[in-house]
């Protein structure tokens, strides 16, 4: 099976439609498949549920999507670094599922896994656990928290070979890998790209058997969302 295609839209052209569920790797601005989700826009789909640590900032990541008002809900675990995101839901127009971080990445993780639901002590007596089931087990109450699986994962990786095979690098190895598992179909983009063999398989994080499609971006931004620097020492 043909899995590398020329490009972001190639790659998600016949993929894409109203009301689907997406997962999007990263964390932050770390690791996103920032290709994939200009694709996404382009494609004009609405009505999107959307899984992700968050939705990016204000005119980057995710934050396109909110711009255009194509993302109908948010499955997340942080809002702080857009000022959209909050605006759109303290107006009403964002439907927003709150997770708890540990929580999101395990409810990702199970998903992929093939586990309907799991039992966690986090959020237990808070808002997190309206409407959910809450049991007993040796005398600790736990709130139910269902597994994740989307239509559409779409994660960065820094290396693949062209049977999907795939290496992620430093801090993107947060959500990527399990979002890899945890969709029906999963799209990722590479900064490099090798062949079979050339890959260490004791290297690799993410088996080619769960990715579908791949691209080679011709070149990421990779911004930083607060850049921090020390004062310079007095003359």
């Amino acid at each position: 099976m043909r899995k590398v295609y020329p490009d972001a839209t190639a790659a998600l052209a016949d993929v894409l439609h109203d009301d689907m569920t997406i997962m999007a790797g990263g964390f932050g601005l770390c690791g996103i498949p920032e290709h994939l989700i200009a694709a996404i826009r382009a494609s004009g789909v609405k009505g999107l549920t959307v899984i992700s640590n968050n939705a990016g900032v204000d005119g980057f990541g995710l934050g396109v999507l909110l711009e255009t008002r194509q993302i109908r809900k948010m499955i997340s675990s942080y809002v702080g670094e857009n000022k959209l995101f909050a605006q759109q839901y303290m107006s009403g127009e964002l439907e927003l599922e709150f997770n708890p971080q540990g929580t999101l990445a395990e409810r990702i993780r199970a998903g992929g896994a093939g586990i309907p639901a799991f039992y966690t002590r986090t959020g237990v007596g808070t808002l997190v656990a309206e409407g959910k089931e809450v049991r007993e087990f040796d005398g600790d109450l736990y709130v139910m928290e269902r597994g994740l699986f989307a239509d559409l994962a779409i994660v960065k990786a820094w290396k693949a070979d062209t049977e999907g095979n795939l290496v992620y690098r430093k801090t993107a190895r947060n959500f990527n890998p399990p979002m890899a598992t945890a969709a029906k179909m999963t799209v990722a983009e590479v900064e490099e790209m090798v062949e079979p063999g050339q890959i260490d398989p004791d290297h690799i994080h993410t088996p080619g058997i769960f990715v579908k499609r791949l691209i080679k971006g011709a070149a990421f931004e990779k911004r930083i969302e607060q850049r921090t620097v020390r004062k310079r020492a007095a003359a």
